[in-house]
């Protein structure tokens, strides 16, 4: 009915003209259904004394229902030919401009403005919006000046118009907050002093922002909505929890802008509990199954407790939207599961939601976390089907997917599809060519550079770590020319680099003067070369000038008491790091049980592995059960150890290889070798360390038959070459129980000489069996003689 009406509008406004002898141009024939009027004019409207003012006041009525362009072109056209004879020429003008301006022909826009004969405020407010919602300030700005230079006073519509410009700068910002005080439009309505909240706080001036909100007479719940929204975007959760609670003894009618902004404000696990009590409000008023409310729910529970609540309430949802999936998504992808990124892709596929560029590129990131390029292959696909291959972002991720899975080609064809390059999608390719030796990254740097593109902190970085010692010189050349050398990121990769190419001296004349207190990553980049070179005593000097470490110097520092005999001082560093309020780490608990094991002193390490469960046993993975059991095997508890290997629930090869050694040691050979086996029938292939663990097991148990037998499967199965080590064992094996020509034969096989230590087993051997032989001669004399 309503397509009727518009049509029988359009059709009588043309019969109209041409009852009253106006010839309408061909702009009037345009789609029909696009002017959206309910208004219906008979013939018996037409009769008598009519003129081209009803017409006018008719388009007057028609303007606000336009919904296209070329409707919007007919109806300016059909006023320009009845002429502009009519009451309210003005007011029909600033109508074709906001038209025009809703349909993004500013152009179009400000050219009727120019030709108008007379002007009002509400002209220039209508042209000052169009150039402020368009983003430019600079015409916004003159046509303001403009307008005061002609005599108009500006109104609140015409300030919160350009306030609200998105582009415009603070210093006009406050010479506009001084002329709204010297006006006094700050105090009739919240109007204007809203756009101002909104000015300060696009800026980040939240003292600002709180000033202009305590001196506003007048406040409505937006302008509460947007100090709250402000609050919560710059991470002040209390100051916007608090607001919202001033807005709720209002006992105003809380609308979805203030959920939103106060949930933006939550942004870790110590609000989990806030954003928990908003969402039982949310649910209480019935605003949950709102679209907009619920991704701010799930980007809430996101940040303060991972995906898993979040896919909970996601689940529950009635009605999602894409950013809904890009959100939970997104969360996956980050996870420790990123896998599961993909399945919900695909569901969202299934159910029928159309995916955006934001969708491809934290999918495309889960199949790189997830190292699953089989699916970045097809998602790639995807992604050509909806033509988002050449996108900036889409194309970086793929860059990364292909760069990060060796398939360098692929990455190297992405990255020529991308149609603008940007620093990321240069960093990703970097990247990857230097991970490979066949091409240098250097090289790659240089045509990022002539192509226009700054590299970052990042892109110099990812270049140190790969670099040879004259790549190395080079690029510390760059980075001075380009005045990276005072970024802490860059210099702390810088000092690295050199200590790990063996250039200590040149990694130590990087560090400032002396009078120059050295931020705590330098400092912890300078400790850990110290600690790798044996220098403990200089890293504790290193750690003595500095204020606030972070949990890497403690624990650098702990290891370099542990490494260098300080026992007592690394378990009075984790004291005082229990002071500070530092939580320890895996990296922590795992030099101080190196201590224990050290020390050989059971009880102090059983004391260290409850502290660790006590207060956190998710800090009890793998890592450091490894070094548990190790530590537990080698005090004497096999007890403990066999306990903690069974309640593991991810074991690594390292696991298996630590309890076999353990039982090698307490003297449990056969069951350190039947543990071999087991390990090899759940999947785990046996390295060196492996082989040597059981071997040595072997030696202990005098098993010369079975490890005879291991020694032949490292090469024959396993394909490993046996290293002096492994000889070592089986001539000590074969020595100490009496196999000597097999010791011998064996020596002499080695592919490499035998060294010193190898010669003494045998020799010992040898003279061990000689006396036997001549204390058994001796006894058959005896027996003899007697």
């Amino acid at each position: 009915m309503r397509k009727a009406a518009s049509s029988r509008s359009v059709h009588l406004l043309f019969n109209l003209t041409k009852t009253l002898s106006i010839s309408p141009p061909n702009l009037l024939t345009v789609p029909l259904q696009h002017c959206q009027s309910q208004h219906t004019i008979t013939p018996q409207h037409f009769h008598g004394e009519f003129h081209h003012q009803r017409i006018l006041l008719h388009l007057l009525k028609e303007f606000p229902r336009i919904r296209s362009l070329d409707a919007t072109k007919s109806l300016h056209a059909l006023a320009i030919t009845t002429g502009w004879n009519c009451p309210q020429p003005i007011f029909l003008n600033n109508n074709i401009i906001l038209a025009y301006a809703s349909f993004g022909e500013l152009f179009l826009a400000r050219k009727v403005f120019d030709e108008m004969p007379r002007r009002n405020t509400v002209s220039y407010n209508t042209m000052i919006g169009c150039y402020s919602r368009c983003g430019d300030a600079e015409e916004a700005w003159k046509l303001f000046s403009e307008m005061r230079l002609c005599g108009y006073e500006p109104t609140q519509f015409t300030f919160g118009g350009l306030l609200s410009c998105q582009s415009l700068d603070l210093y006009r910002g406050f010479y506009l907050q001084a002329l709204v005080l010297k006006s006094g439009l700050l105090y009739p309505d919240a109007f204007v002093g809203t756009a101002l909240l909104g000015l300060f706080g696009k800026h980040g001036c939240l003292d600002e922002c709180l000033k202009a909100f305590e001196d506003m007479p007048r406040k409505n719940l937006v302008t509460w909505n947007t100090m709250i929204s402000l609050f919560g975007h710059h991470g002040f959760a209390e100051e916007s929890i608090v607001m919202f609670r001033e807005i709720m003894k209002m006992e105003w009618a809380l609308t979805e802008y203030s959920y939103v902004g106060v949930l933006s404000g939550f942004l870790g696990e110590r609000d989990l509990e806030l954003g928990e009590q908003v969402h039982v409000l949310l649910v209480k008023n019935g605003l949950v199954c709102n679209v907009l409310v619920l991704n701010a729910l799930l980007n809430m529970y996101v940040k303060c407790s991972g995906p898993c609540i979040a896919e909970k309430v996601f689940g529950e949802a009635s009605i999602r939207d894409v950013v809904s999936w890009n959100t939970i998504i997104g969360a996956l992808t980050k996870s420790e599961s990123p896998g599961k990124a993909l399945e919900l892709y695909l569901k969202m596929c299934f159910d029928g939601v159309w995916p955006n560029r934001t969708t491809f590129v934290s999918v495309i990131n889960s199949c790189t976390r997830s190292e699953n390029l089989m699916y970045g292959k097809l998602i790639h696909g995807m992604a050509i089907k909806h033509m988002l291959d050449h996108d900036i972002f889409v194309g970086s991720a793929l860059v990364d997917l292909y760069a990060k899975t060796d398939w360098l080609e692929d990455a190297q064809r992405c990255f020529d599809d991308i149609d603008e390059k940007n620093v990321v999608s240069w960093n990703a390719l970097i990247w990857g060519y230097s991970q490979k030796c066949c091409f240098s990254p250097v090289q790659l740097l240089c045509e990022m550079i002539q192509f226009g593109c700054q590299p970052n902190e990042l892109s110099f970085s990812t270049l140190l770590k790969s670099s040879d010692t004259i790549e190395l010189q080079q690029l510390h050349s760059l980075i001075i020319k380009m005045g990276y050398h005072g970024n802490e990121y860059v210099s702390c990769s810088l000092i690295t680099s050199y200590a790990k190419s063996g250039l200590i001296s040149d990694a130590l004349i990087l560090l400032p003067a002396n009078d120059t207190q050295l931020p705590v990553v330098p400092s912890n980049v300078i400790a850990g070369i110290y600690n790798r070179t044996g220098q403990y005593h200089k890293t504790q000097e290193l750690y003595s000038l500095l204020e606030e470490p972070d949990i890497v110097s403690w624990n650098i520092l702990i290891a370099a008491c542990s490494r260098n005999g300080d026992y007592k001082e690394a378990f009075e560093l984790l004291g005082h790091m229990r002071v500070a309020q530092i939580h320890p780490d895996k990296y922590t608990y795992v030099s101080l049980l190196s201590v224990c094991t050290n020390l050989c002193n059971l009880a102090l390490g059983s004391s260290l592995h409850g502290l660790i469960i006590k207060m956190d046993s998710k800090r009890c993975d793998t890592f450091v059960s490894n070094i548990v059991i190790d530590m537990y095997g080698k005090c004497g508890s096999l007890e403990s150890c066999l306990k903690i290997f069974d309640e593991m629930a991810d074991r690594n090869l390292i696991s298996w290889t630590v309890v076999i050694s353990t039982l090698g040691l307490h003297g449990q050979s056969y069951k350190a070798l039947q543990m071999f086996r087991e390990m090899e029938a759940v999947g785990f292939t046996p390295d060196r360390v492996a082989f040597l663990a059981v071997l040595s097991a072997c030696r202990h148990g005098g098993l010369v038959k079975e490890g005879k037998q291991l020694f032949g499967e490292m090469n024959m199965t396993y394909r490993i070459e046996p290293d002096f080590d492994h000889y070592q064992l089986m001539v000590d094996l074969l020595t100490r129980y009496g196999d000597l020509k097999e010791a011998e034969r064996l020596i002499l096989g080695m592919p490499f000489p035998p060294n010193a230590l190898i010669w003494r087993r045998f020799l010992e051997a040898c003279n061990r069996q000689r006396d036997a032989e001549n204390l058994e001669v001796d006894n058959v004399n005896l027996e003899s003689s007697g």
